[in-house]
């Protein structure tokens, strides 16, 4: 009788996908900010190195975080919460780093780290060991539904008043939703809260469009005027927008190629960020964006598989909420750029510039190899 072997599992293809959109978009970076760098530091590498330092960190963070058996981070996921909170209240302290009339980072020796980032990791840590420490039978109570539903709220106030930043407290919200979807399967709940979402932002949309005339407006008010007409905001609100929308436009089927983009020198502000997909478009055509979606879905799809497959609920919740930080980021990212959505403000997971963003990804990716790991092959 042949003898049956236990084999760990290490998910290969999930590793290659992240190293293959990291890379591409280190490439990416370069090539879009090129000539800011130039003009503004005299370094045209100046945004590739500072991205670079964050990945390589990021990227032995993650090795670091596979090998170590994902239930040791049960024990602080209390911990995390509550340092999720206390860093974004740094943001006001004189540690807080002021950019582009945002108040979003912090100085940590040095380097410039984003709270909302850690908030997020925090958030999926903790809420995963509060489900499981509830049990499936207590979170499908109204309670135990509610305390779930409510835990993020403080947190997603604190990101969008204190560091003014509203995507990532949605993301931060749409992690919660999501697991709490997993926990709880009730449909009946979750089509009440999306029908209250949809009510509400309708409501929002109609009153601003109404008071349109008001020169009191905040730049919220008009970047949903924006959206819904940005020619007639062009030269402010409507200007990045438009601009973008001027870069997909002109990339055509197959794209200008790699560096040959019009936009990057200096019409698109800050393309290496939240619009660098725009410059992908151009560079690269519809063949290129539509290639990067499709590796986004496979990322996806690997990543639910994982979550599937998981030994336990603690590393199932975990793998589906890093799934939704991930799914909701580029989402929302390809939807600013393309205008389906107002502007937000959000950056394209492993490909646009920022370190703080790149890291806390890779820490995640991390997490889940180390389920994966977790997960048993047995052949006979």
């Amino acid at each position: 009788m042949a003898k049956r072997k236990e084999e760990k599992f290490f998910d290969y293809s999930l590793l290659f996908i992240v190293l293959f959109l990291t890379c591409f978009g280190l490439v990416m970076i370069y090539s879009v900010s090129s000539y800011e760098g130039s003009m503004r530091y005299g370094d045209a590498a100046y945004y590739l190195k500072s991205q670079l330092f964050a990945t390589i960190l990021g990227l032995a963070l993650m090795i670091v975080v596979a090998n170590i058996p994902y239930h040791f981070w049960q024990k602080f996921a209390t911990l995390a919460f509550i340092v999720s909170h206390i860093m974004i209240l740094l943001v006001l302290t004189p540690i807080g780093i002021e950019r582009n009339n945002a108040r979003r980072w912090i100085d940590v020796f040095g380097i410039s780290l984003q709270p909302a980032e850690v908030a997020k990791l925090g958030m999926i840590l903790f809420l995963a060991s509060l489900i499981c420490q509830m049990g499936p039978k207590k979170i499908r109570t109204t309670r135990g539904f509610l305390t779930v539903l409510l835990m993020p709220v403080p947190i997603c106030i604190m990101v969008w008043q204190i560091t003014t930043n509203l995507s990532s407290a949605i993301i931060i919200f749409g992690i919660a939703l999501l697991m709490l979807f997993v926990a709880s399967p009730d449909y009946k709940r979750f089509i009440i809260i999306g029908s209250a979402g949809a009510a509400l932002v309708a409501i929002i949309i109609f009153t601003i469009i109404n008071i349109s005339t008001s020169e009191n407006m905040g730049f919220r008010s008009e970047r949903v005027l924006a959206w819904l007409d940005p020619e007639a905001f062009a030269m402010d609100t409507g200007f990045q927008t438009l601009q973008a929308l001027y870069a997909i436009g002109s990339g055509g089927i197959l794209g200008k190629g790699i560096g040959q983009s019009m936009q990057k020198l200096g019409f698109l502000p800050e393309a290496q960020n939240d619009m660098i997909f725009s410059i992908i478009c151009e560079e690269l055509g519809l063949f290129g964006a539509i290639a990067i979606i499709l590796m986004f879905l496979l990322l996806i799809w690997r990543l639910m598989v994982v979550a599937n497959n998981a030994n336990d609920l603690f590393g199932g919740l975990l793998v589906v909420g890093i799934m939704g930080h991930i799914a909701i980021q580029v989402i929302l990212n390809i939807a600013v750029v393309t205008n389906t959505i107002p502007n937000t403000g959000i950056s394209l997971p492993f490909i646009s510039y920022g370190g703080s963003s790149a890291m806390f990804l890779l820490i995640e990716i991390g997490l889940v190899l180390s389920v994966a790991r977790g997960i048993k092959l047995k052949d006979v």
